[in-house]
């Protein structure tokens, strides 16, 4: 049986910072750069390469949200030119097994959220609303 939550319990399981967090971490990117970051420090070119389709700017601007959050670590090294790496902190870490159990289930049920919206846009343009 399944078990929903009122809209007022909803609230209370996430809210405040823990809101943006969630709404982050369930963003596209972060979660690709998540997954990619698991196997080892990447320099961000590197990582770019690794992240398809992700814009410079979103990369930047992803990388310093979680590192904000504690997710991943920057790290410097003075050498000419400069290198930086990014890594999964062990909070990064932590987020891995509920990261990966959701890509790994988008990937598997992909091809029946297509066609559950293929279906629906048939339908909804088959009826437009009153």
């Amino acid at each position: 049986m399944l078990n929903y939550l009122s809209p007022s319990e909803r609230r209370h399981t996430a809210r405040g910072g823990s809101r943006e967090i969630l709404d982050r971490v369930g963003d596209k990117w972060s979660l690709s750069v998540i997954e990619t970051l698991c196997h080892g420090p990447l320099r961000f070119n590197e990582l770019k390469k690794q992240v398809e389709g992700i814009s410079q700017r979103m990369l930047t601007l992803t990388l310093r949200h979680l590192e904000r959050d504690g997710l991943v670590t920057r790290t410097m090294f003075a050498t000419i030119p400069p290198r930086v790496d990014y890594e999964l902190t062990p909070l990064g870490f932590k987020l891995l097994k509920p990261v990966t159990e959701l890509v790994d289930w988008l990937r598997e049920n992909s091809e029946e959220i297509e066609a559950a919206q293929k279906s629906f846009d048939r339908q909804t343009v088959a009826a437009p609303l009153p």
